[in-house]
């Protein structure tokens, strides 16, 4: 269950299915419609001075797209891809959706998505912070304890969910954390993430091939979201 009402927005471009949404979220006593665009660049003006919680975006849309519109956002909501197209599917885990639904959305196959979306905003909300950062060290929460870690150790950080993994020579690390989190408190001249679930450390590259990188004999994907930044 929500800490509280959910602050929704719909963006897609065709009327029918934005109406539809807006009266399937009125349905539901947590979630609060705040606001309902056609335009992609008035939303993404919007997203990017307003706070929200879930966002259902259509992929397909002219001039920006749903994809390019949440890959722009630096403080991205909980996002219900819609579409037309189940294809699209897979760029959404990519960007770290909570779901996709297919067009014409059926209410019972919305109300799964949105059971979906309000977990992560829950945790989101109730998250702690557990990262201490001091010169050339991390203090992270494993259980109960605070461990140390220097960043020079660190090989590569894997996210699952709501945990991370930090992987060093000598330790992995795990700890109740969000990747974004991390990835705020780790210098861009050193770290950098290549996919929704790994951040590398640069200096311990081993080689680089057309969609993975190798860190001390693992083979780590780079994401398509995340490739043209790698290259640079």
């Amino acid at each position: 269950m929500c800490i509280r009402d959910s602050r929704c927005v719909v963006l897609d471009d065709e009327p029918l299915a934005r109406k539809l949404l807006e009266e399937y979220i009125k349905k539901d006593d947590e979630l609060t419609l705040i606001e309902s665009f056609s335009d992609s660049f008035k939303a993404l003006q919007f997203l990017q001075n307003n706070p929200v919680d879930i966002l259902f975006l259509d992929i397909q849309m002219p001039d920006l797209t749903g994809l390019s519109l949440l890959k722009l956002l630096e403080e991205k909501p909980v996002t219900i891809f819609t579409t037309a197209y189940s294809e699209y599917a897979l760029d959404g885990y990519d960007l770290d959706v909570a779901d996709y639904l297919l067009k014409p959305v059926l209410f019972d196959r919305f109300i799964i998505a949105v059971s979906k979306a309000k977990k992560r905003v829950t945790t989101k909300s109730a998250e702690p912070q557990q990262i201490q950062s001091k010169g050339d060290t991390l203090f992270v929460k494993d259980g109960t304890k605070l461990v140390k870690v220097n960043l020079n150790d660190i090989l590569y950080i894997e996210g699952l969910k709501d945990y991370v993994s930090i992987y060093t020579k000598s330790q992995k690390i795990v700890s109740l954390q969000r990747m974004k989190n991390l990835e705020a408190v780790l210098s861009k001249d050193k770290f950098l993430r290549i996919h929704h679930s790994y951040i590398i450390a640069l200096d311990w590259i081993q080689s680089i091939h057309k969609d993975s990188v190798e860190i001390n004999g693992q083979s780590l994907p780079i994401g398509e979201t995340y490739r043209k930044s790698f290259r640079e």
